[in-house]
């Protein structure tokens, strides 16, 4: 018999097992189920968020980069801060201002965050993201201006108590009601709304680290209270053509002979990419995924013993009809194809349903969270593959033990 036939007759014959016994092929199913649909619903989630983070990245466009006192992936507490942080001197405006007259530079200001509420007539909005920045904001954080205007010249130059709200902090403040034109009080100190902003969609801003409202940077530096460690950094855009590392090498030099730094003496400062930034969260979701494979295999790994169990069982239910094929002329690699494939065809099933409610599941999960996530199809073929080598490992030792029963003795088993 040709080995195509073969497959196909041990094929179908594992299906007759699966229908005289759909009680025990549910539950072996179950296990398998359970493994790769938990693993293909976490590898949607990740990738709708590996996507997100590109996209997020992105809208600053892949050349913007950023000058900080310090680079720390965890805010450092401006009250205890080391002695070679705190020997550091805090960025300055007309830093700022000498990046940005460099030939290689189109862009350069200073920015600064504080958290503080918004407050109008008794209503408030939760505590977020105050920056103090220009009328060229969304050139680097993206977004859109929905209704007003941003800041003028002589605003920006005076720090005048204007603001550019988040649209939707506004619609909590106001209702229906007209903004534009509103004093409100943003960190306890009154401000003119004239300007309604719309951010980019981003599922990394959670409460607190959402932008509630932009105004002049020198309002704030005039009147609130910074953390010049972790709150003030320099937004710096090359010119059209200009390679990135290029523009960081000018920005590098300039900051060095401002600062009087000795060839010998490290930075006094840090920059940071687009790239770092990507790199930061690739690393993140790579450690997330590894976690959710290592916890999805034990699910896995459960199913496969399942399986060995329940082929186990079967090899013993079946000892006659063992014995009747291997009278009729059946060898030893003939059983043992035989239950590999019975085993193979269970964990391939369940492989199948999981890779369904797994991709159903992922897909539930990202349309709730706002990313935009393709099916991972490379994963679905592994994902294929490995549950229907979970069923041929698994079920190697009860294929065995059918294979080396004894024909005779198979005959007389009741």
């Amino acid at each position: 018999m040709k080995l195509h036939d073969q497959l196909r007759e041990n094929v179908g014959i594992a299906f007759d097992a699966l229908r005289s016994s759909k009680l025990r092929s549910a539950l072996t199913i179950l296990g398998v189920v359970i493994g790769v649909s938990t693993v293909m619903s976490m590898a949607a989630i990740v990738r709708g968020i590996q996507r997100q983070i590109v996209k997020t990245i992105e809208i600053a466009g892949p050349t913007t980069f950023y000058v900080m006192k310090v680079y720390s992936q965890t805010p450092l507490n401006p009250d205890a801060l080391p002695k070679w942080v705190r020997v550091r001197p805090d960025l300055t405006k007309r830093e700022a201002e000498r990046v940005a007259q460099l030939p290689e530079i189109g862009y350069a200001a200073i920015w600064a965050q504080i958290i503080g509420r918004l407050e109008y007539q008794g209503q408030r909005t939760q505590p977020a993201q105050l920056i103090g920045a220009d009328d060229r904001f969304t050139e680097i954080q993206g977004g859109d201006l929905a209704a007003g205007r941003w800041f003028t010249r002589a605003e920006l130059s005076s720090g005048s108590p204007v603001a550019v709200v988040n649209e939707n902090s506004a619609r909590r403040l106001f209702g229906r009601e007209y903004a534009i034109g509103k004093t409100i009080r943003l960190g306890g100190r009154p401000v003119e709304v004239i300007g309604l902003y719309v951010p980019p969609e981003n599922i990394f801003a959670p409460p607190g680290t959402q932008t509630s409202a932009i105004v002049p940077y020198l309002l704030v530096e005039h009147q609130f209270t910074m953390d010049k460690t972790n709150g003030l950094y320099i937004a710096v855009k090359p010119r059209p053509g200009i390679p990135v590392e290029q523009a960081q090498e000018a920005v590098t030099v300039l900051l060095r002979e401002l600062r009087h730094l000795r060839p010998s003496e490290k930075n006094t400062f840090d920059l940071i990419t687009q790239d770092q930034i990507l790199d930061i969260f690739d690393k993140l979701t790579g450690a997330f995924f590894l976690v959710m494979i290592v916890l999805s295999s034990v699910g896995l790994m459960v199913g496969g013993i399942g399986v060995m169990a329940i082929m186990m069982v079967s090899v013993t239910d079946r000892t006659r009809e063992i014995g009747v094929r291997k009278a009729l002329g059946a060898t030893r690699s003939d059983i043992m194809l035989q239950f590999l494939i019975e085993a193979a065809t269970l964990t391939g099933i369940g492989g199948a349903i999981g890779i369904v409610i797994g991709l159903g599941a992922g897909g539930v999960v990202t349309k709730i969270m706002n990313v935009d996530a393709a099916p991972p199809t490379t994963l679905t073929a592994i994902a294929v593959t490995v549950s229907i080598g979970i069923g041929v490992v698994f079920g190697l030792l009860p294929a065995r033990r059918a294979a080396r029963l004894d024909p005779v003795e198979a005959l007389r088993y009741e």
